[in-house]
């Protein structure tokens, strides 16, 4: 257990770091591990020396104590899970570094990283006796993972004609390794194929409706499975019902808001390209952040009053609307739908605390004190509270605003956690936590992403904590030692982590800077341009001057009230009509927080979309035994041999930057797709009107 599932641990944090700078930054699941680590376990139970050491001390132990079994490959799982996500901080160590082109040392960063991980350990202790033990609350994702661990444990025989689910898995691996050779390197066009550009290639209206990548992506496919589940996740382990409801969403906010919005050019749309999410001037150039930073790395009030008010695309506004609606929505969908179910759950958890079969169960262990994680929680808060003040010139994020993200973070965990562990819905508090700071700190942008990550993350990694305590629950593992992998698995990812994205930030001339970057860099960094531009829009600048009375878009703000009305109107209708069951199928919070554009693009969506039909619909309503025997192997296969096959190409190629310089390596093929339409704007390279 702790040979795999450190390497496991490591090994998936490098990668998903690795992949994170990426144009496609592909999110390896420990589902991967999960699957990968069954023959390497049996292999060491097989060829490792059964000879015990300092037999008949209280130290014996042996290399090899026995068979591999479900209980190892459990907590092997739960140490790959510390690896599996992101690590929210990096992406305040990129913005600082990389886009802000500020000082911030490594020690420091290591402490930022560190307690973010961590701090979720103190809230997750707290309330695992309301969120883990009643069997009221029984994390419906797991129970993927416990069928998969039974698979994977069975006997299994070979049929006559078919592969064993090992057989299966290394064959997809092979094929997936073999393949992303070509997307990946030799024809990178596969990640996102225009046609509709090389019909039009002087049309910017054409380009704009085909792109792929900067456009609305009519008929794009991407025959790359990097592209195809790089920020969605793996569309085989999405239920057809949750992907028509992201389809539908999809449909709604690129294919009908962003079109009626670019062509009425509200807020000046067609001065800016349609699908974008850059920062720009009046005049639909891009905005010098730079100079409107001053030598304390605060907001320069008087040369933002003369560079103007910064703008955003028509389509980036919409998207800040689907994420203020997608908070009320979650809210009145759970009341409506879900708020009885709640309250008979928690009266369950508060009150009656029965004693279920797995509860019993695990009472024969050793619990895990709970001094223990309050002794890590005010030790943690202690340390974030001496760096913020200590480093105050490189963090910005003084005393109470740490205290205020922990009370936050402390006051929405169990609410957020029943929702999560009921319903599989958990509502994010970042924008809460950004409009907050934006409002109490502005000018600030550090402290604006330090707090975010405090008061948001802590509570990310808190349901992370506490699903892996559920799942430990059913699978019957002794409480202290799943306490010790997680520990373990959250520094290892920590470090590795960072020292992986420092490593790439220092190696990688111009990381991120897509003016400078050549058309088939593949190191543009979606996620973290994202981030950026929110820690401008909501530190930097400040909410009041973009959403509030002194700002552009403050409009946008009645998407809070829409959020909140649309449940209702599917609430009503299926109350009036009780027997038309599809109804209660329409989520609208999934619907509407579908899209992730940016830094998603039509290109992810269309072929997600596509492969989790025929995933999720037909080969599950039609050959049900293979989807059940082969599905997740098959996600999991095709994120591995993608993942070494990028890594093998990277270490060979990309290190001695030897280059493929032809049409096929074109990734997008429409130019045009990001030029401004209304008359007399001047960009580079486009067309003036």
């Amino acid at each position: 257990m702790w040979v795999l599932g450190t390497i496991s641990c490591a090994l998936l944090s490098f990668l998903n770091q690795f992949f994170w700078y990426r144009k496609e930054p592909l999110t390896i699941t420990a589902i991967s591990a999960q699957i990968a680590v069954v023959p390497l376990g049996r292999l060491m139970a097989a060829t490792l020396p059964a000879r015990v050491f300092l037999e008949g001390s209280k130290w014996e132990f042996s290399l090899n104590p026995g068979p591999f079994n479900m209980k190892e490959h459990v907590l092997i799982t739960i140490f790959a899970n510390s690896g599996a996500g992101s690590v929210y901080a990096i992406h305040v160590i990129t913005a600082i570094r990389v886009f802000y082109k500020q000082h911030i040392s490594f020690f420091v960063s290591l402490l930022v990283v560190l307690t973010t991980q961590v701090l979720g350990f103190g809230w997750a202790g707290i309330f695992r006796r309301y969120l883990v033990e009643p069997a009221a609350m029984w994390w419906p994702y797991n129970l993927v993972q416990v069928s998969l661990f039974r698979a994977l444990h069975e006997k299994e025989e070979r049929v006559k004609g078919s592969l064993t689910r090992n057989q299966f898995f290394l064959v997809a691996f092979i094929c997936s390794f073999a393949y992303y050779i070509f997307p990946g390197y030799l024809f990178q066009m596969l990640t996102s194929l225009s046609w509709i550009c090389w019909l039009f290639p002087r049309s910017v209206f054409a380009q704009q409706l085909g792109s792929g990548l900067y456009g609305l992506g009519i008929g794009v496919i991407g025959l790359d499975w990097s592209t195809i589940s790089s920020y969605l996740g793996s569309p085989l382990a999405s239920p057809w019902f949750a992907t028509a409801n992201v389809a539908a969403g999809y449909i709604i906010m690129l294919y009908i808001i962003t079109p009626i919005a670019y062509w009425l050019d509200l807020y000046k749309a067609k001065t800016f390209p349609i699908f974008s999410d850059g920062l720009f001037t009046a005049s639909g150039h891009p905005y010098n952040i730079t100079s409107i930073v001053d030598s304390n790395f605060h907001l320069d009030i008087e040369a933002y009053e003369k560079n103007g008010p910064l703008y955003l695309s028509t389509f980036f506004v919409a998207v800040y609307g689907a994420g203020f609606a997608s908070l009320t929505a979650t809210v009145t969908h759970v009341l409506l739908f879900h708020g009885r179910e709640i309250w008979q759950l928690s009266k369950s958890a508060f009150q009656e605390k029965k004693v279920d079969v797995h509860t019993r169960l695990m009472s024969k262990y050793k619990q895990v004190p709970e001094w223990w994680f309050l002794c890590i929680l005010i030790a943690n808060i202690a340390l974030i509270i001496f760096a913020c003040e200590y480093y105050i010139d490189q963090l910005q994020l003084p005393w109470w605003g740490v205290l205020l993200a922990c009370a936050l973070a402390i006051s929405f965990t169990l609410p957020i956690g029943i929702i999560t562990a009921t319903t599989n819905q958990a509502p994010g508090l970042n924008i809460i936590t950004e409009y907050i700071m934006g409002y109490l700190y502005p000018g600030r942008p550090v402290a604006n992403m330090c707090f975010k990550a405090y008061g948001y993350v802590s509570v990310t990694q808190a349901l992370t904590f506490l699903q892996d305590f559920k799942l430990g629950h059913y699978m019957k593992i002794p409480p202290r030692t799943m306490f010790m992998a997680q520990v373990v698995g959250t520094l290892i990812a920590a470090i590795v982590y960072l020292g992986t994205s420092w490593w790439l930030m220092d190696s990688i001339s111009n990381i991120c800077n897509i003016k400078i970057l050549s058309s088939d860099s593949p190191w543009t960094c979606p996620n973290d341009h994202v981030f950026y531009d929110a820690s401008v829009i909501w530190g930097l600048i400040g909410p009041r001057r973009i959403f509030g009375d002194l700002g552009t878009y403050s409009a946008v703000n009645w998407f809070f009230l829409a959020g909140a009305i649309a449940p209702i109107l599917v609430w009503l209708a299926h109350r009036a009509f009780p027997s038309q069951r599809w109804i209660t199928l329409i989520n609208m919070p999934v619907l509407i927080t579908a899209s992730m554009m940016p830094p998603a693009t039509a290109a992810n969506y269309n072929t997600w979309i596509i492969v989790g039909f025929l995933s999720g619909y037909v080969v599950y309503r039609y050959k049900r035994d293979w989807w059940q025997r082969h599905n997740y192997v098959l996600s999991g296969a095709l994120d591995a041999g993608l993942a070494f096959m990028a890594i093998l190409i990277y270490l060979s190629l990309g290190l001695e930057n030897i280059n493929l310089k032809w049409w096929g390596n074109d990734l997008d093929g429409c130019p045009l797709a990001s030029c401004p339409t209304a008359k007399g704007v001047m960009v580079d390279g486009c067309p003036v009107y």
